[in-house]
């Protein structure tokens, strides 16, 4: 149990990487910061894609994120 709440914590870290990094667009493509975008979006939009097809149009607000974290702070809460 201790290895899947720690695999939570580190999805969460991620995902809320993810949402920061969102808000600051990466001056080239070939900065280093659009790699590790790039990268958080990989890790987390197959979780990500099926809750926004989900949701109800918001008129341009992502509310997946915060449903995610959600959801893994229940479950992280459930298995301790």
């Amino acid at each position: 149990m201790s290895i899947l709440r720690n695999l939570i914590t580190l999805y969460t870290v991620v995902l809320l990487l993810r949402v920061v990094m969102s808000w600051f667009p990466p001056s080239s493509s070939q900065s280093p910061m659009a790699s590790v975008q790039l990268w958080l979006y990989r890790l987390t939009e197959p979780v990500l894609a099926p809750i926004r097809r989900t949701l109800p149009p918001m008129g341009g607000l992502d509310l997946s994120p915060m449903l995610l974290l959600i959801a893994l702070q229940i479950l992280g809460r459930a298995l301790a």
